[in-house]
C-alpha cells in the first residue's frame, strides 16, 4: 500500500480509537489490534502529528506512580473522521473503476 494512504488511514484510525474517551498509548494499540497492526514506534509519531494538528489534545495523570499521557479527541478531530467518510466513498468509486476496467481487459 501506498506509505502515504497508508499514513492517512492509521491517522483515522488512531482518531476513532480515542474518539470514544480519553486514552493512553498502550490502550490505543490494544483497541486497535484487532484490525490494524500497530507498534509502539508507529503510534507515538502518529499522536504527536495529531497533537500537532490539533485532532487531539493531550494531559497527564498519575498512574501506579508513573506519569501516564492521556490523548483526548477534539472537535476538529472529529471533523477529520467525518472528512475520511467523504474520502472513503471517492476511494471505493475509483476501486470499483480500476477493477471493472481490469476484469473486462482479461
Amino acid at each position: 500500500m501506498d506509505i502515504q494512504l497508508k499514513r492517512g488511514f492509521l491517522d483515522v484510525c488512531v482518531l476513532a480509537a480515542i474518539k470514544k474517551g480519553p486514552s493512553y498509548g498502550y490502550q490505543i494499540i490494544k483497541d486497535m489490534s484487532e484490525y490494524v497492526d500497530i507498534s509502539e514506534s508507529t503510534l507515538y509519531p502518529i499522536l504527536r502529528r495529531l497533537e500537532s494538528a490539533q485532532f487531539l489534545t493531550v494531559s497527564s495523570a498519575e498512574h501506579n506512580g508513573r506519569l501516564r499521557k492521556y490523548y483526548t479527541i477534539t472537535k476538529t478531530g472529529i471533523d477529520r473522521i467525518n472528512t475520511f467518510f467523504e474520502d472513503w466513498r471517492e476511494l471505493v468509486s475509483m476501486y470499483e473503476y480500476v477493477k471493472k476496467e481490469a476484469d473486462t481487459n482479461d
